[in-house]
């Protein structure tokens, strides 16, 4: 079934608990938009292009180039013309919504960090006259929000990611950052929200990392990172099903967390090779942890830009 193009009897009422959540996320991605991200956002990501602004008189040191040579001759003096940055940018949240997203073990599932991130993100871009789009995906495209700008728009997505019911529980990376490309025809900022729990993904991640600022956003929850040690343990694969026993005052913990680093490993190798700046959110029960990691990112880039 095409994006967005579901069944209304899919459409639940948002319940009280997540409507106190979205108010929470509203004040507080508002306040640090104003404080702390607004002056960062817009000195990482450039406009889109230039844009004729107006002509004046020519004064000594400017570029001959760009004397207007039609004004020129009619005035009898030499104009030169002006240009500013075209600042409205696209900015697109291909958010992953797949099983493995609602696995939480600390204050929130990775879902609802996804939809905070996104929350920073979407009120800092529409802060700057941006605008926001959303693609929720699993292993397929099952939600499309057009950009917009505007504060009720912003409200609209995050609500989108917190309340959404996946047809599918499965990931498939490519399918998002191939809608993408069909959908933005002009360079967009994109932020791809996910744990990456996924492989093959790699040519769809080039394709797209060319044609757009791409931002891969990592969220892990600690225990994906490390199994406590409490004898054998079943883990269940929240998007296939499949049960794995593991005994984790043996050999099988260690195996486990060798596994696990092999993965982000590889993950981490491929976005240095597409030199692709990226965000690493490990949930925590410190409510500023999002902000701190996109601080940080901004921070970071920041620094590479002026080198």
């Amino acid at each position: 079934m095409p994006p967005d193009q579901r069944a209304p009897e899919r459409r639940e009422k948002i319940p009280k608990e997540l409507i106190k959540k979205l108010k929470r996320i509203e004040i507080m991605t508002a306040r640090s938009a104003n404080a702390q991200l607004a002056g960062a956002y817009h000195s990482v990501f450039k406009g889109i292009g230039i844009a004729f602004s107006e002509v004046r008189q020519y004064q000594p040191g400017d570029d001959v180039r760009m004397i207007d040579w039609n004004v020129t001759a009619r005035m009898q003096d030499a104009y030169v013309k002006l240009f500013v940055e075209e600042r409205e940018m696209t900015v697109m949240l291909l958010v992953d919504a797949s099983g493995s997203q609602d696995f939480g073990t600390r204050r929130q599932s990775k879902r609802e960090v996804a939809a905070e991130v996104a929350a920073l993100l979407a009120f800092t871009a529409i802060k700057n006259n941006d605008r926001v789009g959303l693609i929720i995906f699993t292993d397929r495209v099952e939600k499309f929000v057009p950009p917009k700008k505007g504060k009720k728009h912003v409200l609209r997505v995050i609500t989108e990611i917190l309340t959404f019911k996946p047809y599918s529980r499965g990931t498939h990376l490519a399918s998002g950052l191939e809608f993408l490309g069909k959908i933005a025809n002009r360079r967009s900022v994109a932020f791809l929200v996910s744990d990456f729990l996924d492989a093959g993904y790699e040519p769809a991640l080039k394709v797209a990392q060319r044609r757009h600022d791409l931002v891969p956003v990592t969220i892990t929850d600690p225990l994906e990172l490390e199994l406590p040690a409490v004898g054998f343990l079943t883990v269940e694969n929240p998007e296939t099903g499949a049960l794995e026993e593991i005994d984790t005052y043996g050999s099988g913990r260690a195996a486990y967390a060798k596994r696990v680093r092999a993965q982000a490993a590889e993950r981490d190798q491929l976005f240095k090779r597409l030199k692709m700046d990226r965000v690493d959110i490990v949930v925590s029960d410190d409510e500023d942890a999002s902000l701190a990691s996109l601080i940080a990112f901004f921070r970071a880039r920041q620094r590479r830009l002026r080198h």
